[in-house]
């Protein structure tokens, strides 16, 4: 996408657009794309569009900050890059080109574990916030290496994953019978050659010697495979097994901020906090796990009542407009997480592309605070909003 385009984009769905026509359809779905019947994605964007404002008129909004601190760090808008793995699928510069992107912007970036650029590839691309996402693997010992490497790269909070026990059925994925990387079949040769492009930039990044796969472990970690099939490293590596235990063996391993992510209800809200989590992440996988859940801001209330501020409430799933984010932070959350809009972003124009899309956010959350008459975050309360168990 040229920088005249992007500079075009009005909104996500503009930059979206562009990332479907530059994507293989395979990709685009692995992207887009949920579990089973897609019933989470659809409800975590109307849990948002449910909620209506309550403006206040009259109100001074001539100077207006969407600056806060994310577990003490200063950031300067409460959007937050969430962890996507593999984002090289997207763009050969990935999570690297996000993590740019969050830094110029002065936001946080997360890293997932399964990244196809390594921890510390990332760690070394910039000087901004980041944090970095983990699964806990069957071979502990290998889940205490990646603790320590992302500790000794200077992340500054680690966030743990709790919805993955085993992998979920994501229907497109399986009817495309995608890999990492994807080996198109037959039928889809038409449709990759429409997509040369995409095909020129992975085929450069591989032959200049990164290749697409998951860049934190070795190929002894993921079994010596030449392609990955996303369902069966989940299945086989990933430990169905991991308890509330677990989440204090990682605080006492971790010399810092602990993030327990993929919280729905408020018993596992009071859980986490009780295991030692600094912050509680609302999520439900962007509905790539379980079908079927509410959506993510339905269920928000009733996690930051349970947690009552004894820690942080960060929410995701649904979220494309800054209004949105405006929304959960009235709610009670502190931040909200993108992961989609920012891969449609890297696949638009790499880090431009996520930076636009970070911009867009910034702009919209801005005019969203003087038109609504909150004109700082610390204005915002659940008086602000209706819906989703508001007043």
């Amino acid at each position: 996408m040229s920088a005249r385009r992007l500079a075009r984009a009005a909104g996500v769905d503009d930059v979206q657009a562009e990332a479907r026509r530059v994507l293989p359809r395979t990709v685009r779905d692995f992207v887009e794309g949920g579990a089973e019947d897609e019933i989470t994605i659809a409800r975590n964007r109307a849990a948002l569009q449910g909620i209506s404002f309550r403006p206040r008129a009259l109100v001074d909004v001539s100077r207006r900050s969407q600056a806060t601190t994310l577990l003490g760090t200063p950031v300067d808008s409460p959007v937050v890059l969430a962890p996507v793995g593999l984002a090289a699928l997207a763009h050969p510069t990935g999570e690297v080109a996000a993590a740019r992107a969050a830094s110029e912007a002065g936001v946080v970036s997360t890293l997932s574990s399964s990244s196809a650029w390594s921890l510390e590839d990332v760690a070394r691309s910039c000087a901004g916030p980041k944090w970095f996402q983990l699964y806990i693997w069957r071979d502990r010992a290998l889940t205490r290496r990646v603790v320590e490497r992302a500790q000794q790269a200077g992340f500054r909070a680690l966030c743990l994953t709790v919805d993955v026990p085993v992998a979920a059925r994501r229907t497109r994925d399986l009817r495309n019978g995608f890999t990492v990387p994807p080996r198109p079949r037959a039928d889809q040769a038409l449709d990759l050659l429409r997509h040369a492009g995409w095909f020129r930039r992975l085929a450069v990044s591989e032959l200049s010697g990164h290749r697409l796969t998951m860049g934190n472990f070795t190929s002894a970690d993921l079994g010596a495979r030449d392609r990955l099939r996303m369902m069966d490293v989940v299945n086989e590596l990933f430990d169905p097994t991991v308890g509330w235990a677990d989440v204090t063996w990682l605080k006492e391993l971790w010399d810092g901020p602990l993030v327990v992510k993929g919280v729905m209800t408020a018993d596992d809200a009071r859980r986490s906090v009780d295991a030692g989590a600094d912050a509680v992440w609302v999520s439900n996988h962007g509905g790539r796990q379980l079908d079927g859940l509410r959506g993510s801001a339905d269920v928000l209330p009733e996690v930051v009542a349970a947690v009552g501020g004894q820690a942080e409430v960060y929410l995701d799933g649904g979220v494309r407009r800054g209004s949105d984010v405006v929304k959960a932070l009235a709610l009670g959350a502190r931040a909200c997480m993108i992961g989609r809009p920012w891969v449609y972003g890297l696949a638009a124009g790499g880090q431009a592309g996520v930076e636009r899309v970070i911009e867009l956010l910034r702009v919209e959350i801005d005019s969203t605070l003087a038109l609504l008459g909150r004109p700082t975050l610390e204005s915002l309360d659940p008086g602000a909003v209706i819906g989703a168990g508001s007043p």
